[in-house]
């Protein structure tokens, strides 16, 4: 199988259901961003983390890979006819309970912090603003089509999660946090 189809050099490209949109479409551009964000999330595995945190790094890559699924599905039945393809509530307690086990031990936020400090905290940072602008295109393509609530709810959570894995990860390794 050739990687290039030539389907695409009209600037088309096309989704789940057979349909083609523009290549600027705010459904590509919405998945787009969430496959980017994915390679940042595999970049900061590639540090590589301790096993629990790579282990969640993967499931977040794996539930980034369903985001990007359903996101590329204007029928918005992926999901029910692939479970792997799904984003229940469940998916968005296990992000929650990680922010709360990763933050349990972190001291108490009392000015901005500058992203950066060791490379899998920076590359964590990098990852959470990644996670912010995919979450902007989800939110304006949610605003015109028919997007699943628990995708936007997912991503917010992930977003907030990669920012107390970066300061977990910064304190584990005794890289003060440079505040603004």
């Amino acid at each position: 199988m050739k990687v290039y189809t030539r389907t695409g050099d009209a600037g088309l490209t096309g989704l789940v259901d057979g349909s083609r949109v523009g290549k600027d479409h705010p459904r590509v551009v919405a998945y787009g961003e969430v496959d980017e964000l994915n390679a940042v999330v595999g970049l900061a595995r590639a540090e590589p983390p301790e096993a629990a945190l790579d282990g969640l790094l993967r499931d977040i890559q794996r539930d980034l890979f369903a985001i990007g699924a359903q996101l590329a599905d204007p029928q918005a039945r992926i999901g029910e006819r692939k479970a792997k393809a799904a984003v229940s509530a469940a998916q968005v307690e296990r992000l929650e309970q990680a922010i709360d086990a990763h933050q349990a031990g972190l001291p108490p936020l009392r000015a901005f912090i500058l992203p950066g400090g060791s490379r899998l905290g920076a590359w964590l940072h990098l990852a959470r603003t990644v996670c912010r602008r995919a979450e902007r295109s989800v939110v304006a393509l949610a605003g015109q089509e028919d997007v699943d609530p628990q995708v936007v709810v997912y991503v917010n959570r992930l977003s907030d999660l990669l920012f107390v894995l970066a300061r977990h990860v910064n304190h584990l390794q005794g890289v003060a946090e440079d505040t603004w």
